[in-house]
C-alpha cells in the first residue's frame, strides 16, 4: 500500500507539472513548491514553532481563530503556516499574524523530513480533512503532538471500510495525539476503530465570525443604498445562482439586492448588468448619491462581504449549484434567513440550520420565489427565524478556546 501510495503522489506531482504551463493554478503549486525549502532555510528560530496547514481558503478560515488565539495567548510561540492550495497561499501568503507562510511540498518521505527537520515545530494542526501519510509518520517518530481541528468523519470515508485500502488509510488516524471534531457522529465513527482521543470542540469558524461581527465596520454608502426598502444580499454567487436571482430581481423593482459575485472580473460583473432590466451599478463606481437610485448593487471587490451582511434582511449563499455552498456563517452571525442551493449536505452547519427551519435550500426559481415572497413580506416570521438564527450561532462558540486548553495544558 505504501508503494501504491507513493506513486500515486508521484503521478500528481507530476500532473502538476505538465500542466504547468497550460494552467494557472497549476504553475502557482509547482513555482511556490520550488521555493518552499530555499524560504524554510531562512527561518528565525528566536521563538519556537506552531505549524498550522490549511488544504485551502476555506480551512483557513476555521485554522485562523487558533492561529489568533494563540498569538494573543502564546506570544512567544511563532506561526510556521502552509497551503496545499493555490486559493489559499495566494491569498494568504502575506498573513500578518504567521512569521512564515509556503505552500505544502508534496507528501514524500524525503520532502516530510527535510520540512520537519528544518521547521523543528513543537505543535502542530491539520485543519478539517487533511491526511498525509508521510507527513504524519515523520511528526509521530520524532513525538511532535499532531492535532486535527475541527474535523468532521462521515461513514463513507476510507478510513472505515474493511478493504485493504481502508484499512491501510486508517492506520493514519492513530498518528494524531488529539481530534477536536464538530459533532457527534464523528466521535461514534472514530471510537468504533478504537480511537478514543476525541474531542467535541465544535467548529472554529463560528468564533471566526463572531469576531468578524464584532469588529465589523459601518459601510455609508450601503446603509445609503438600501434606505428604507428591504435588501437581500447575495454573497459568493455562481452563474447558476445568478440566473435564478436576476429573474427574482427583475419581476421585484421594490426589493433591493446586493450581488457579490464570487468572480469580480469586469468581464462576469458586466454580463451580471447585462442581463439586469432594473438600475443597477458596482460599488467601485457609485457614491452615496448615485445609489439611492439603484435597485441593484454589485460588489466587485473582495474583502466585503463579512461586513455587509449586517445590512441585510435575508441572504442567498452562492455555490450550491456546483461543488458546494459557500460561508454560510457569515450571514447567519447577524441573525437572518438564509437560502442556497442543493449542494449543501457536505456543511454541518448548514444542515443544522435547514433542520431548525433557519436556512432554505432550493432546487429551482419556483422555490427561491416562493421562500423570498413568503419571508420577505411576514415579518413576524422573518423575526422569528432571527432570533432563532443568533441563538444557533451563539451555541456554538468556544470551540478555539477549547482546543487550546486542551493542547497547551499538555505542552
Amino acid at each position: 500500500m505504501n508503494l501504491i501510495y507513493n506513486l500515486s503522489i508521484l503521478f500528481y506531482s507530476l500532473l502538476i507539472w505538465l500542466a504547468a504551463p497550460f494552467n494557472i493554478k497549476a504553475r502557482q503549486i509547482s513555482k511556490g513548491r520550488k521555493q518552499v525549502f530555499a524560504g524554510i532555510e531562512k527561518m528565525n528560530h528566536d521563538k519556537p514553532v506552531v505549524w498550522v496547514h490549511c488544504a485551502s481558503l476555506g480551512e483557513f478560515e476555521q485554522g485562523r481563530p487558533i492561529i489568533e488565539a494563540i498569538h494573543n495567548q502564546h506570544p512567544e510561540y511563532q506561526i510556521f503556516l502552509t497551503f496545499f492550495s493555490p486559493s489559499g497561499y495566494e491569498i494568504r501568503k502575506n498573513y500578518e499574524l504567521a512569521e512564515s507562510v509556503f505552500y505544502l511540498p508534496a507528501d514524500t518521505k524525503k520532502n516530510a523530513r527535510k520540512l520537519i527537520e528544518l521547521v523543528r515545530p513543537e505543535i502542530v494542526f491539520f485543519v478539517k480533512y487533511e491526511f498525509w501519510f508521510h507527513y504524519i509518520n515523520e511528526l509521530k517518530k520524532r513525538n511532535i503532538p499532531l492535532y486535527l481541528v475541527s474535523a468532521i468523519f462521515r461513514e463513507n470515508q476510507l478510513f472505515f471500510k474493511n478493504s485493504p485500502w481502508g484499512k491501510w488509510y486508517r492506520q493514519m488516524l492513530f498518528g494524531f495525539e488529539q481530534f477536536f471534531v464538530q459533532d457527534n457522529p464523528s466521535v461514534d465513527l472514530l471510537h468504533r476503530i478504537g480511537i478514543k482521543n476525541v474531542t467535541k470542540a465544535g467548529d472554529t469558524r463560528f468564533d471566526r465570525v463572531a469576531e468578524i461581527a464584532r469588529k465589523g465596520k459601518n459601510i455609508p454608502i450601503i446603509g445609503k443604498f438600501k434606505g428604507n426598502s428591504q435588501l437581500v444580499i447575495a454573497g459568493s454567487t455562481w452563474k447558476p445562482d445568478e440566473e435564478l436571482l436576476i429573474q427574482y430581481i427583475n419581476s421585484h423593482p421594490e426589493i433591493k439586492f446586493i450581488i457579490a459575485p464570487h468572480e469580480t472580473k469586469k468581464g462576469n460583473v458586466d454580463r451580471l448588468i447585462s442581463l439586469l432590466t432594473s438600475p443597477a451599478i458596482c460599488y467601485t463606481e457609485a457614491t452615496e448619491e448615485t445609489v439611492m437610485n439603484k435597485q441593484v448593487l454589485i460588489v466587485n471587490i473582495i474583502g466585503l462581504l463579512s461586513s455587509i451582511y449586517k445590512y441585510a434582511d435575508m441572504a442567498y449563499i452562492g455555490g450550491g449549484f456546483g461543488a458546494g455552498i459557500h460561508n454560510t456563517l457569515e450571514a447567519a452571525i447577524f441573525g437572518m434567513p438564509i437560502v442556497f442551493g442543493p449542494k449543501y449536505l457536505k456543511f454541518q452547519e448548514a444542515t443544522n440550520m435547514v433542520s431548525l427551519g433557519i436556512a432554505y435550500p432550493i432546487t429551482e426559481y419556483s422555490a427561491l420565489q416562493s421562500i423570498l415572497d413568503t419571508l420577505l413580506h411576514d415579518t413576524e416570521k422573518r423575526d422569528s427565524i432571527s432570533r432563532e438564527c443568533i441563538l444557533f450561532t451563539n451555541q456554538n462558540l468556544g470551540a478555539t478556546q477549547i482546543i487550546l486548553n486542551k493542547v497547551f495544558s499538555q505542552s
